[in-house]
């Protein structure tokens, strides 16, 4: 006996030895894709800003954190591209759609940021021996541009989106935040260099951005590699579920469980629950499916009720 529970909707249909109760959601609205279709205009304009400014003034934090914008803009352009894919019905090759294609574009934003972060280091390095002279005035006058836009477009992706949760759009928004970063290291190095003519401040600042946004990149990646090897979400603790279906009146044990996330705020359960051959397995099938979705959030459920007659071969994992 099997049931599974899912979002929005239910239907139920029966057949000899299961019941199932599914209903499918997860959808992002169209303002999700508008806050990022306006923050990559805005990226995309402000690469080209400061890329041609680093060249004029021949600052490294100016052409560092351009190049920190390129990778952003095409960042920004894969989580739209994710993003329009997830919406896309499930078929009968692809059972689950396309919701992993939002976490494989969050894993690749976050290895481009490691990337990026190892560049802009490698480049200061070669610069501590001998730091150019920099055009420190209008580097700054770029840097605010720039540090003034990414304020607008972080500002526009959290407002306009509702997946505040979804590690797609904080892959997304973490790329402006370290671009951010990136604007507020020149702004500073442009401010030493003015009052000090100390050049060595361009270097030292890009690596300071580059560390931080080595630390942001690591736990989108971490979150990322987590959902794609299946891990169980941060929020659920398999034992306390365990614990809980044990609990209910007439399961003697609970085997096979397996708790993952589809995608960000998508978790999904299966599980095999032993019952006694005189309890009732739509009663117990029923209240399990309940607890799991009130208790712990999970509406993706797939449990098998067995009792002492089922026999089945010991499962790999």
């Amino acid at each position: 006996m099997q049931g599974s529970t899912d979002n929005k909707h239910a239907h139920k249909h029966s057949h000899t030895g299961h019941d199932h109760a599914h209903g499918h959601g997860h959808s992002h609205a169209p303002a999700d894709r508008k806050g990022l279709l306006i923050a990559l205009i805005i990226t995309g304009g402000i690469m080209l800003l400061e890329f041609f400014g680093g060249l004029i003034t021949d600052s490294l934090a100016l052409l560092s954190d351009s190049g920190h914008m390129l990778s952003d803009t095409a960042s920004l352009a894969l989580s739209l591209v994710a993003m329009i894919f997830a919406v896309r019905p499930a078929s009968a090759k692809n059972t689950y759609g396309f919701y992993r294609f939002e976490i494989m574009a969050a894993l690749f934003n976050g290895v481009t940021l490691f990337v990026i972060a190892g560049f802009i280091i490698w480049e200061a390095v070669k610069r501590f021996g001998s730091p150019p002279e920099v055009a420190s005035g209008t580097m700054m006058i770029i840097a605010a541009v720039g540090l003034l836009a990414n304020l607008v477009s972080a500002w526009s992706l959290m407002r306009k989106s509702r997946g505040h949760d979804n590690i797609n759009i904080r892959s997304a928004y973490l790329h402006i935040v370290s671009d951010a970063l990136g604007s507020v290291g020149a702004l500073l190095a442009g401010l030493i260099m003015s009052l000090f003519s100390w050049y060595l401040a361009d270097p030292i600042i890009s690596v300071v951005v580059a560390l931080l946004i080595l630390r942001s990149a690591w736990g989108v990646v971490k979150q990322a590699f987590h959902i794609l090897m299946e891990g169980a979400p941060p929020s659920v603790d398999s034992g306390a579920v365990s614990a809980a279906l044990r609990d209910i009146d007439g399961v003697m044990d609970v085997h096979d469980l397996h708790i993952w996330s589809i995608t960000s705020g998508l978790d999904a359960l299966s599980g095999h629950l032993l019952i006694r051959d005189n309890a009732s397995h739509q009663a117990i099938l029923q209240q399990a499916v309940r607890l799991i979705e009130q208790d712990f959030g999970i509406r993706h459920v797939t449990l098998q009720v067995e009792n002492s007659a089922m026999e089945h071969g010991e499962l790999k994992v």
